[in-house]
């Protein structure tokens, strides 16, 4: 079935980047009653994807969560005037690159990580509920950084080990803005890698250091993202929430927590926003990480 976008939003949260973002809509599922990816991941807990616009140029920085996703965001870009795309994906899991079909006929940009990954992950992704057929894969591929432009803005494509071993982020050094895609996610980090953890935590380190005025992930609190971003204390929230899932090894009275509990002090603090359905995310995490 045609998936629905009649919930996607607009926002304008800085000059020249826009952010669609669907989800987080109680009682509203896209795809099945059954469990499946994207109901009980991407759109229970909420996603944007990114549009740099300045010139007539766009870069998109992950085509979201479905066909009909992709194809709204090239509809607004094309009503705005836009006559040049990019993508840019983010890493290689699903709801970022559903609607890579919808770009097929533009430049694909990606890590040499992802791309490979892409390929390695093709025919699961074909049989995946709900399907992601084809995958349109990357046509320019690089290892390491890489800088651009889109209009007059100066781009950096950054690889950032958190979350998946493909990360890539997105620094606008004029403005210091991060787009951070799956590194950093609010409420909580989903665990993919929990054998990897430590270089997760080392890399949260080296992004900490980072000179970044807003961060805007993409799975977030839609009136955080719309309003300007998330501060700095994002990634410091990030490493604390990790450090103590790994303690959960050798405290398992911490395992026992609810996630509200688990993270009470930067709730209380307003950095992170307590969102119901990430208690789900918590109790996959904190499995993950004893069973590893």
């Amino acid at each position: 079935m045609a998936t629905s976008t009649s919930n996607l939003r607009v926002f304008e949260p800085t000059p020249y980047l826009l952010a669609f973002y669907d989800g987080r809509i109680e009682g509203t599922r896209l795809h099945s009653v059954e469990p499946n990816w994207l109901d009980d991941g991407a759109y229970s807990l909420g996603f944007a994807s990114y549009v740099i616009v300045d010139q007539g140029e766009a870069l998109v920085y992950d085509t979201s969560i479905s066909i009909e996703h992709a194809q709204a965001i090239r509809d607004e870009l094309e009503r705005r005037g836009v006559t040049s795309i990019r993508v840019v994906l983010s890493h290689h899991h699903m709801d970022h690159v559903a609607g890579t079909a919808v770009f097929s006929d533009c430049e694909i940009i990606a890590s040499a990580k992802t791309a490979q990954a892409l390929r390695d992950e093709q025919d699961a992704f074909a049989r995946s509920s709900p399907p992601i057929a084809p995958v349109v894969m990357p046509t320019t591929v690089f290892d390491g950084e890489l800088k651009l432009t889109v209009g007059g803005l100066d781009v950096e494509l950054r690889p950032l080990d958190i979350h998946s071993f493909d990360g890539l982020t997105i620094y606008l050094p004029e403005t210091r803005l991060l787009l951070a895609g799956d590194t950093l996610e609010d409420t909580v980090t989903y665990v993919a890698e929990p054998d990897r953890l430590d270089v997760h935590l080392a890399e949260i380190d080296r992004l900490s250091n980072w000179d970044i005025q807003a961060i805007f992930p993409n799975h977030g609190t839609p009136d955080r993202i719309a309003s300007g971003g998330y501060e700095t204390s994002f990634i410091a929230a990030t490493r604390a929430y990790v450090e103590k899932l790994l303690r959960c090894r050798n405290e398992p009275e911490l395992g026992s927590l609810t996630l509200s509990e688990f993270i009470a002090p930067h709730i209380e603090s307003g950095v992170l926003i307590y969102f119901e359905p990430y208690e789900q995310v918590h109790k996959w995490n904190v499995r993950s990480v004893l069973a590893t």
